[in-house]
């Protein structure tokens, strides 16, 4: 069922949350999910588009990647997969990352650098996060909403044009396929260990992965929801579960389509066969010109 409008949170808050941080947030457009920068800068800095997440058929889907810091949960699992217990560690975002010939793979999201008493680093391991993509128009919604926050908290948008929804496809195909082989190909030739921080949605929608023992993994995929808190009208970021995988395989697994039954594709050729062979026969052949005759 479509929910009523699609705004889960903005600017780090539910739209019909009204207490003072909430309000103060919106007016100032303040991020408070650990951004480089206090503001949201999601898509324009000067106007920021300050949607956390939407809805999905009555669940919420975290759509922009900064909603993941929430109080850096997310490197503490990371940390949890990549180094012993008790290792001094700590983590820098937006690291370039090259291959062999100098050209760039893009950027990891979160280095977590493990270090000795006296500062040296000791090892790394890459965090990479994957939001979800939106399919439709959800800026349209967000700027009508900020008009007026507390009229506007209740709006229907079910009869407007390119309702937005995830597209849940898009962002494993898009990127976060790209991202497991360019750059996990980097790091998996290094030997060096991955995690991936999703949404329980997204992750959801990705074929099954070949799982393996935390010791034998590769990859550790950490699997999070929003869970609403009823008393403080909140969303907090919640570890579902972790996933443990071997790089090859879960790149297979998601990279590489199942095929369906060759039947239905036969089918469907034959169909289209059946449709030029009927045009080519109800199609008249060229009545000869004038100078076509003298031509000859």
């Amino acid at each position: 069922m479509m929910p009523q409008q699609p705004l889960a949170e903005v600017f780090g808050y539910p739209i019909d949350n009204f207490s003072a941080e909430a309000m103060r947030h919106r007016q100032r457009r303040l991020c408070p999910f650990n951004n480089k920068v206090p503001s949201c800068t999601k898509d324009k800095a000067e106007d920021p588009l300050g949607t956390c997440s939407i809805f999905d058929d009555g669940q919420v889907t975290v759509t922009c990647p900064i909603r993941f810091r929430e109080d850096w949960l997310i490197a503490d699992d990371a940390a949890d997969f990549f180094f012993p217990s008790g290792t001094n560690w700590t983590s820098v975002t937006e690291i370039r990352l090259n291959d062999r010939y100098g050209k760039s793979a893009g950027n990891i999201d979160v280095v977590l650098v493990s270090y000795d008493d006296c500062g040296k680093l000791l090892d790394f391991g890459a965090l990479e996060v994957q939001a979800v993509y939106i399919s439709g128009n959800i800026r349209s919604p967000f700027q009508y909403y900020m008009q007026d926050p507390a009229q506007f908290a209740s709006m229907d948008w079910r009869r407007h044009r390119n309702y937005p929804r995830p597209d849940y496809l898009s962002s494993s195909r898009k990127r976060l396929a790209p991202q497991l082989i360019y750059k996990g190909g980097i790091l998996n030739g290094w030997k060096k260990k991955m995690a991936v921080a999703v949404h329980d949605g997204f992750f959801n929608t990705l074929p099954t992965l070949p799982q393996c023992e935390p010791g034998q993994a590769d990859i550790a995929w950490l699997v999070y929801d929003l869970v609403y808190s009823q008393d403080r009208n909140l969303y907090r970021l919640t570890r579902n579960r972790v996933v443990y995988t071997r790089f090859e395989p879960a790149l297979n697994r998601i990279t590489v389509a199942e095929p369906g039954p060759i039947e239905d594709f036969i089918e469907e050729l034959q169909e289209k066969l059946a449709d030029v062979i009927k045009n080519e026969q109800e199609t008249p052949p060229e009545a000869p010109t004038l100078k076509d005759i003298l031509e000859t």
